[in-house]
């Protein structure tokens, strides 16, 4: 596991990947240049209309349609930075085995949770690079509920060219936090254990135009983020809604300021999200929450 963690943004590689969620496939091409501290990476859709992000550091530069085009500036996909001791109290890692991946060799490990407020994980790490060549995202009762798997690997350095985006990969409009209010007046009064708050800020609802605030939680392999946008008398119901492992849950909360609803999204069971959703409260006192 230490392995993987250094691997994820060492490594020149390009590969084609198959990706199932809720029944539905799809195949993706991804191309990283890595250079020192620096990335880059192009990932492409190969099925219907094209569909491409490219992020550079971590950074999404452009993205196909409307895709991340209210994401702050240095938000990325994921959270880079492991601390597998850490993840050791929320997570048990067990070695199942040998395993061979798009012809390479690899080793499975599976990752356990230790309660249910969160998914498990089956890796298979490519022997030589410790990147991931499979991966299973299992639910509570161990159904599978996302795989990604190569079907063609290959290390080393790539085709500056196939780096470059397409004309479907649009500039990703970065929020300026200078003009922006960075800190957000709203915590979670329950979280389950070793989440942490990983970033927050306020941005504009594309829709509405109204501010929103936006807080994003992790324990180093989960995420979720929390929406709150001011309903201003607006009749809009509860929702729950599940796809796959992704989760979104809806509540409507009434504050001294008015209603305003809780949205939370992320890769974490439904019954955690809406606990989430019920616990958040103005003011800013994340600490020992």
């Amino acid at each position: 596991m230490n392995r993987f963690v250094a691997a994820e943004d060492s490594q020149s590689y390009a590969g084609t990947f198959i990706y199932e969620r809720n029944g539905s496939f799809s195949t993706h091409t991804v191309w990283q240049a890595a250079e020192g501290e620096h990335t880059r990476q192009r990932l492409l859709q190969l099925d219907g209309p094209p569909s491409e992000v490219l992020l550079v550091d971590g950074d999404i530069r452009c993205a196909s349609a409307q895709l991340a085009v209210q994401m702050p500036s240095g938000q990325a996909w994921s959270d880079k930075a492991l601390d597998v001791a850490a993840l050791s109290q929320w997570y048990d890692f067990h070695l199942i085995g040998d395993s061979r991946v798009a012809g390479r060799p690899a080793e499975a490990l599976v990752v356990r949770p230790k309660d249910q407020h969160r998914y498990g994980f089956e890796l298979h790490l490519d022997h030589e690079s410790a990147l991931p060549l499979k991966s299973l995202l299992l639910g509570e009762s161990g159904q599978l509920l996302e795989r990604l798997q190569y079907t063609q690997f290959s290390l080393g350095s790539v085709d500056p060219q196939q780096l470059q985006p397409g004309p479907s990969c649009e500039p990703v409009k970065a929020i300026d936090e200078q003009s922006g209010e960075k800190a957000v007046a709203w915590h979670s009064d329950w979280l389950p254990p070793g989440f942490r708050l990983l970033d927050s800020n306020v941005r504009s609802s594309p829709a509405s135009g109204e501010p929103v605030s936006w807080l994003s939680y992790g324990d180093g392999l989960a995420r979720l983020s929390v929406f709150l946008e001011p309903l201003h008398g607006a009749a809009v119901a509860d929702a729950r809604n599940q796809m796959g492992p992704t989760v979104a849950v809806s509540k409507r909360l009434t504050t001294t300021d008015g209603d305003v609803m809780v949205t939370v999204v992320g890769e974490v069971p439904l019954g955690t999200a809406e606990r989430i959703a019920l616990s958040m409260r103005a003011g800013t006192d994340q600490e020992g929450k």
